[in-house]
């Protein structure tokens, strides 16, 4: 009985762990990143106003559509930041 117990106790840590793992890698800061979601693929509400849920972006790359991306990277997949995106939407 002491045994099962143990190895039961045991296979509960394993388990434990291993969801430990998988959270803190989905916990890695974002950022919206603006104009390099394709169309039908933003993840929120766009800068215009035009819709306001995921999924329903009309347009590759449209300027005012994001998706969140692991903060750092928005710049070498050449998106802009909220602020860019915004002074872009003003000039068009």
């Amino acid at each position: 009985m002491n045994q099962k117990l143990i190895v039961s106790s045991a296979l509960a840590s394993v388990l434990a762990l291993g969801l430990m793992g998988q959270a803190s890698a989905q916990d890695k800061p974002k950022e919206k990143c603006f104009g390099i979601a394709k169309a039908g693929q933003n993840d929120c509400a766009n800068l215009s106003g035009s819709h306001s849920c995921a999924g329903q972006s009309k347009a590759d790359m449209a300027t005012d559509e994001w998706k969140y991306v692991p903060k750092g990277t928005c710049k070498d997949m050449k998106g802009l930041s909220a602020d860019e995106a915004k002074a872009k939407l003003k000039k068009a």
